[in-house]
């Protein structure tokens, strides 16, 4: 694949620099977005000759270092010194559940630190605002509001120092496919859909459903004769496992600060029908066709219209247009940029 961003960019680090990431689980056995977006961001960070590595803070099946993608990741399981790691980093950085015990490091060995925030909740900008936060990253221009709503109702929180919008990469030739046949959901919890794929499913008994096991949360899954459940489906497989399968993805989500899976899908010109939270609405944005999730009439009506051949390639013709657009290269040149500032 060609590179992601160049190889050295005006005002970047003039040595590699040790970059040390705490997460609490990463691919390919938990495969959800966050984990992913962050996999994304430090990719092209390796590529341009810097030293990254992923030091995970739950147990997991992994029991030694691995690399996924070219970066080097430490399971807790290998027992390896985490805080010497830390001591020897030119930059911290941190997401989710993460972020106060590697602020707390940050602090206590002068190191800068970087927060990714996935989502909008306070505890996210609470977090984040700690102190000593070199940069936030935000996900969309939604987040990055809330986080000033944040900041103007909290005006004793301290700022990060800085704060960049690096909308999650996804880079379509690793996902681009022919669509397939059936309509898909990726991730059975009730907040992500569940119920409505169960519902359309027993309404569109001439449909075939595909539902795909998520990373968390309890999954409905439904016993029926038109609907086939897979196993969570590592990254590195989506694009063969269920976007050559998909005809139409479903994301009728009740919160999503972007939703990944429905950029992954555009790629292959795949419409994604979704529930219009403010993340989907930024994320898909013409491409995306809305339908309040609570209205599964409404979805079934779309989902028999794009059976129709025309109304199948202008929406089509919107996804791949759409996935153009979402192209990741800026955000990630700013972003290598962005991380080489704060050491």
């Amino acid at each position: 694949m060609a590179r992601a961003v160049p190889a050295s960019a005006p005002g970047g680090a003039a040595k590699p620099l040790r970059i040390v990431a705490r997460v609490h689980a990463a691919p390919p056995e938990h495969n959800a977005g966050a984990e992913h977006m962050l996999i994304s961001m430090l990719r092209p960070l390796v590529e341009r000759g810097h030293d990254v590595s992923v030091w995970l803070s739950r147990y997991g099946k992994a029991s030694r270092e691995y690399a996924y993608r070219g970066i080097k990741v430490v399971p807790l399981a290998s027992r390896l010194d985490f805080p010497t790691a830390v001591r020897r980093a030119d930059v911290l950085l941190a997401h989710l559940e993460t972020v106060p015990s590697t602020a707390s490091l940050a602090r206590g060995y002068g190191k800068p630190l970087v927060v990714v925030c996935h989502n909008t909740h306070r505890p996210t900008f609470r977090d984040a605002a700690a102190g000593g936060t070199a940069l936030a990253v935000y996900n969309s221009q939604w987040m990055e509001r809330e986080a000033e709503l944040f900041f103007a109702e909290y005006p004793k929180a301290i700022r990060p120092a800085a704060s960049l919008i690096v909308r999650p990469p996804v880079f379509a030739d690793e996902y681009a496919t022919k669509p397939g046949k059936v309509i898909t959901l990726i991730n059975c919890n009730p907040e992500k859909g569940g119920k409505v794929l169960k519902a359309l499913a027993e309404r569109m008994p001439d449909q075939l459903f595909l539902a795909v096991k998520g990373a968390y949360g309890e999954q409905i899954l439904p016993d029926l004769p038109n609907v086939e459940v897979v196993d969570h489906v590592r990254g590195e497989d989506m694009r063969e496992q269920v976007y050559a399968r998909t005809r139409v993805l479903l994301m009728p989500s009740s919160y999503e600060s972007w939703g990944r899976a429905g950029c992954e899908a555009l790629a292959s010109g795949i419409p994604v029908v979704a529930h219009p939270t403010p993340g989907l609405c930024e994320s898909l944005g013409e491409a995306g066709i809305f339908v309040d999730r609570n209205d599964v009439a409404g979805y079934e009506a779309v989902l028999r219209k794009l059976l129709t051949a025309a109304e199948y390639r202008l929406a089509s013709k919107r996804a791949k247009a759409r996935s153009a657009e979402l192209d990741p290269a800026a955000d990630l040149a700013a972003w290598c940029s962005a991380v080489e500032s704060v050491a």
